[in-house]
């Protein structure tokens, strides 16, 4: 068989939306545009939950959250189950990291031969204090979770994606002196906050051109309760230190996006400087989304598209370009990962729901493909649950009305129809939709009691409580 290789590049907090090829009016992503114009782009992608560590260990294992019960930031992927790494080490396939994972140790058996400049959760642990829940106990001494400083600049996360992109590069230089087939994964950590870009990125947005984000603070929009509790946990609105630096906020991520999508250019441009792009398919997606602004919320940790919609492109060899809009999420990489170097996902897919990405674009269009995401993390006193079926996304909220949006006629999600007796039997359809895939109730008590048991095991909540970083997690050095 000829050598078949897979380079997965996975970002941070990327809102698929904002890419060329998807059809933003004024964000620059050249190289992914390019990237997405000789594959495909998958319209419909989704997390499986929309903060960092549960959905890296979905995607690491196939599992959906509530079947891996890793729930929250403090409860990293170890290893303990069974992920596409150790499938490829079985089978003798050639699997390195470079840059951000979030699991828990670089000593754990996560399925990678070699981890480069591996970011993981601090300590080990992550952010045990979140994971207090019903009350949650937010932290009031922690530095602002979008970073101390906003705009132009150099960061710490802006120096770590770029030492990311060099060690990729030198890497593939590498490969194509070895024959052998690879699987390499690629962690870039924009555009997460710490919101601070370059400044010939931050140059390409002025602040004062941009427009508003939707719902905003003036508009009257009220958030729903269970959100509400989430922006009351970790308040960003209302800590800018002025309108102009609300503004640049908005700046500096739409140049995270470009700068992203610069260093993405540069590991394709390594991959077909090495000779190994006729032999290599490549796979660019992200963790979650991100809000901006949205409602007046940022970062991620709700339901709305802005926060569960993530990237999903694939080119390279045995793609048919072109656009999919079946949806589809991050346990479809599964199956993915182990098909683009050969091997067949079948033995590996017993209670595993994803389907390879090209299986399904090759397959007869599935609007109805049901899509599940779910939150039991940071800021969030009840477990929270997106399915998104055909047109209709339904959010189910524990102990809190649900929501209901209709995406054809609503994609922006202004308009919530749980209330609406003409959609009663469309809500009641999506609740026993949800039921047929798991029990929100006992998801719900037994992601609690798992959390109850690992703050017992750090002493109990007070002692839980000054365990983790308030904001993001830090680079680590180039050296290390």
């Amino acid at each position: 068989m000829s050598r078949r290789n897979l380079v997965v590049i996975m970002s941070d907090e990327h809102d698929p939306r904002i890419m060329g090829c998807a059809g933003h009016p004024f964000v620059q992503t050249p190289h992914l545009d390019a990237l997405a114009a000789r594959g495909l782009r998958f319209a419909h992608a989704y997390t499986p939950s929309p903060i960092c560590v549960p959905a890296r260990a979905a995607f690491a294992t196939g599992l959906r959250v509530h079947q891996v019960r890793l729930w929250d930031n403090a409860m990293p992927y170890t290893g303990a189950q069974r992920g596409w790494g150790h499938v490829l080490q079985q089978h003798g396939v050639r699997v390195e990291s470079i840059g951000k994972l979030h699991y828990r140790s670089v000593e754990d058996p996560c399925g990678f031969d070699a981890e480069h400049l591996p970011m993981h959760v601090v300590g080990g642990h992550g952010m045990v204090w979140a994971s207090i829940r019903n009350p949650y106990r937010p932290r009031a001494d922690g530095t602002r979770m979008l970073g101390e400083r906003i705009g132009p600049g150099e960061s710490s996360y802006t120096q770590y994606d770029r030492d990311v992109t060099a060690r990729t590069e030198a890497w593939l230089a590498e490969a194509a002196g070895r024959d052998e087939p690879f699987v390499l994964y690629v962690g870039l950590v924009a555009p997460h906050f710490p919101l601070v870009v370059p400044q010939a990125f931050f140059d390409l947005y002025p602040p004062e051109t941009l427009p508003e984000p939707k719902l905003g603070p003036g508009s009257g929009y009220r958030r729903h309760p269970w959100v509400q509790e989430y922006a009351d946990f970790m308040p960003n609105e209302e800590v800018f230190a002025d309108a102009g630096e609300r503004q640049r906020a908005f700046s500096a991520y739409f140049g995270l996006c470009s700068w992203l999508d610069h260093n993405v250019g540069r590991i394709l441009g390594a991959l077909q400087a090495s000779g190994l792009a006729g032999s290599t398919q490549v796979v660019y997606t992200s963790d979650h989304g991100d809000n901006l602004g949205a409602r007046g919320v940022w970062g991620k940790s709700t339901l709305y598209e802005e926060s569960v919609k993530v990237p999903m492109l694939i080119a390279g060899p045995g793609v048919t370009p072109g656009v999919c809009d079946t949806p589809v999420d991050l346990l479809d990489l599964f199956p993915t990962i182990l098909q683009g170097v050969g091997l067949d996902p079948a033995p590996e897919m017993a209670g595993r729901p994803g389907r390879a990405l090209l299986d399904i674009a090759a397959a007869p269009p599935e609007p109805e493909r049901p899509i599940l995401s779910e939150y039991h993390a940071a800021g969030s006193n009840s477990a929270g649950f997106m399915l998104r079926r055909g047109r209709w996304k339904y959010h189910h909220y524990v102990g809190f009305a649900p929501e209901l949006f209709d995406l054809q006629t609503d994609p922006e999600e202004l308009h919530d129809l749980a209330a609406s007796p003409a959609h009663a039997g469309v809500l009641a359809d999506m609740r026993a939709a949800l039921q047929a895939l798991c029990d929100p109730d006992a998801v719900d008590a037994l992601a609690k009691a798992d959390q109850a048991d690992l703050i017992a095991r750090y002493g109990g909540a007070d002692a839980a409580h000054r365990l983790g970083s308030s904001t993001a997690t830090p680079a680590p050095k180039a050296n290390a």
